[in-house]
């Protein structure tokens, strides 16, 4: 939806956008050294006999780790969660800042972006699971994880060498500090009555400047108690204003876009507790399976996931090549539909990939009585593991909607000067799913404890539980989760920013545009 507005004066616009330009900084967007230092100590741990435990023999109880090397097997692991904490929010958002949204010529480009960034990802991942386990299994592990280490040093010279070519911005003080002021703006002004007209709200242009290089966020009705923030009484200084007192309705807005995005947020836990099953429970169906492509070649339970990432690669693919196009003609936009849509797709192929998972499981069980393997859980049952190819492939397809939806909502919905704090809420999604995976496993195996110590999902014979219960419950839980999510996708409304459109500016035109992107 567009409006067209005006600008109350054009040299406050060129003053504005004149300072815009200027703040092109140094802003790290990579935190490589810790993972770099913990891929180093991972390699020499693994290449010097003293810093690891000795190889197992076939007739020897195995040598425990003592505590130092214990010690730099856990820093390093440390050393590179630290890393990947810092590098998976800022990488997305600083690749997406590279693109002008001002510039109608670049804004396609950046949904472009955010499929082939999770496409390279992807493609990482099967290269991990597949080349890199070959490696390691046959040849050493000091091959198997020097190889990646030399990749990031390669990559940390490339992005340095490229650095002057980056399109960067000054960081503009901490943005947490700015949602605790208008917080605590609010609070102090609760007493004052709300202003009749929003008009009225303190703006200051040259204050959000810094903040507000994209766009300036205009005033919504919604949570007008935080309006209070930015009334205008007689001991404010409207020049230098105490944010701690009073704020602009753009640090206003900028909290209200936080809270709007809640419920979203909340909504994708579900969906990556479901798809954490095929680590756990779906690794245990394949090992009872048989795996065998000829007599002599056997694929590892673990190598299945490679249908998982085959099929997400496979669709993003096609949802950036024929999906995009071909809807675009439909609905006019140019990301062919809203992130909304895509993420509520993601969720419906989850819950077709449980339900499928649960019809597996029975198949797989009824197998296992007919031929008497029931109380052998060690032993191969004769059915294909490729019967769980369905689910593998389903969980990629819901991973190519939802988890790149997600990702560019938290992206576009975001206040422009906290994306890289929004990507970060991407992958707390992510490790809040694999902690509700957990706690749902500890409350089944409590609820469904039978008197005899049996349960659903029993530690030493998947043969006698009640698996594909589990994966209906997940299926129950996600129809509940979707509904939810349709709710709040309905009730959410999207952020109304003030675009000042690069083609108008380089004219001079005397217009802005305000747009509600989708």
């Amino acid at each position: 939806m567009e409006l067209r507005g005006s600008l109350k004066t054009q040299s406050r616009w060129k003053r504005w956008r004149r300072k815009a330009t200027m703040l092109q900084g140094k802003r790290e967007a990579w935190s490589p050294c810790p993972s770099s230092l913990g891929m180093i100590s991972l390699t020499v741990s693994a290449v010097l006999p003293q810093l690891r435990p000795p190889p197992c023999q076939h007739d020897q109880v195995c040598k425990e780790a003592n505590g130092g090397q214990l010690a730099i097997l856990y820093a390093s692991l440390l050393l590179g969660a630290v890393g990947s904490g810092g590098i998976r929010p800022c990488v997305v958002a600083f690749g997406a800042d590279q693109f002008d949204e001002t510039d109608q010529k670049q804004t396609t480009k950046i949904w472009n972006y955010f499929n082939w960034y999770y496409f390279v990802m992807g493609a990482s991942i099967l290269l991990a699971v597949t080349v890199l386990v070959y490696i390691q299994d046959n040849i050493g592990w000091g091959w198997g994880l020097g190889i990646p280490t030399i990749a990031m040093f390669i990559s940390i010279i490339i992005f340095m060498v490229g650095y002057p070519l980056y399109r960067n911005l000054d960081p503009a003080g901490s943005p947490f500090t700015r949602l605790i002021q208008v917080s605590v703006a609010a609070y102090k002004k609760r007493k004052l009555s709300l202003v009749s007209d929003p008009r009225l709200l303190y703006q200051n242009d040259e204050l959000d400047a810094p903040i507000s290089l994209g766009g300036k966020l205009l005033h919504t009705k919604h949570m007008k108690f935080l309006d209070k923030a930015a009334i205008v009484t007689e001991e404010d200084n409207l020049k230098l204003p105490n944010l701690w007192r009073l704020n602009t309705v753009h640090r206003v807005e900028e909290l209200k876009s936080v809270i709007r995005m809640g419920p979203i947020w909340g909504s994708g836990i579900l969906l990556i507790t479901a798809y954490a099953q095929q680590n756990t429970f779906s690794l245990q169906q394949a090992k009872t399976m048989d795996r065998h492509l000829t007599k002599s070649f056997e694929i590892p339970a673990g190598s299945m996931t490679v249908f998982n990432i085959v099929t997400m690669l496979s669709t993003i693919a096609f949802y950036d090549r024929l999906f995009i196009p071909f809807a675009r003609k439909l609905t006019g936009l140019d990301r062919g539909i809203t992130f909304l849509h895509r993420m509520g797709i993601g969720f419906v192929i989850s819950i077709l990939a449980t339900l499928v998972a649960g019809f597996v499981e029975t198949k797989r069980k009824n197998a296992a009585f007919a031929h008497g393997l029931v109380n052998q859980p060690h032993s191969m049952i004769p059915i294909s593991v490729f019967w769980l190819i369905p689910q593998y492939s389903l969980h990629g397809m819901a991973e190519a909607f939802m988890s790149i939806g997600h990702l560019e909502f938290f992206y576009d919905q975001a206040p422009e000067s906290m994306r890289s704090t929004a990507t970060a809420l991407f992958w707390t999604a992510i490790s809040a799913g694999n902690y509700v995976s957990t706690l749902l496993v500890s409350l089944v195996h409590k609820f469904s404890a039978g008197p005899n110590g049996s349960n659903w999902l029993p530690d030493n014979n998947l043969n006698k539980g009640k698996l594909e219960y589990f994966y209906w419950v997940l299926t129950l839980l996600q129809v509940i989760n979707l509904i939810y999510y349709i709710f709040c996708a309905k009730m959410y409304t999207f952020k109304p920013i003030q675009v000042i459109k690069k083609e108008a500016a380089e004219s001079e035109e005397k217009g802005v545009e305000l747009v509600n992107r989708v």
